[in-house]
């Protein structure tokens, strides 16, 4: 049986990080939800790819670090998606990754989605502008989007709190890994058709 893998993508800027806070507790949250099935963790911090992307951006060619974090989120079975937000949007390093992300890469790929403000006046940017932009990458958003403002932090537990977020969110995502087959990526360089037929 193949080794299941779920990536985390984080962009927060600063270190330490409430995104990388966040994206930690999440994943974790998803490891104990698929106790059952053992999954591989891999961790993106877009911070140290930053100038790699905009190369990338410029050039066309991603530089060796940023190809292999591109080919880890393509061969990803499941994905965490955690940004910062600023001005109402997410950050723009978080979208320059996923602009130089194959447009293919998400298809039908479990998405967990989140993000991280001062205020909770921004928690709507995960519905207008995050699941969005997973749904034209045909990805599949769970349900349930964790967003947590500098208060959630200190908050104590109750239904509506941060840990029951999290604890929700990474149960949808465990399932939704578990009732997909194995991610499977191609290669580029394999011949589809035979050497014969093309004579």
């Amino acid at each position: 049986m193949k080794q299941r893998t779920l990536v985390v993508v984080t962009a927060g800027l600063s270190q330490p990080s409430s995104t990388r806070l966040l994206a930690d507790q999440l994943a974790g949250a998803v490891l104990a939800a698929g106790a059952e099935r053992d999954l591989d963790l891999r961790v993106i911090e877009l911070r140290g790819l930053a100038h790699d992307i905009a190369d990338h951006l410029l050039t066309g060619f991603p530089p060796a670090a940023l190809k292999d974090a591109l080919d880890a989120v393509a061969g990803a079975d499941g994905l965490i998606a955690v940004t910062p937000i600023f001005t109402a949007g997410y950050s723009g390093l978080f979208k320059s990754f996923f602009d130089v992300l194959d447009k293919d890469a998400l298809a039908d790929k479990p998405v967990l989605i989140a993000a991280t403000a001062g205020t909770a006046r921004h928690s709507l940017v995960l519905e207008h502008a995050l699941r969005p932009m997973f749904a034209y990458l045909r990805a599949v958003v769970v349900p349930t989007a964790v967003f947590a403002a500098s208060d959630d932090w200190g908050a104590d537990s109750s239904d509506g709190s941060l840990r029951s977020r999290i604890t929700r969110a990474a149960k949808e995502l465990a399932v939704e890994v578990s009732r997909r087959e194995p991610a499977q990526v191609a290669d580029p360089f394999a011949l589809t058709v035979n050497f014969e037929d093309l004579l």
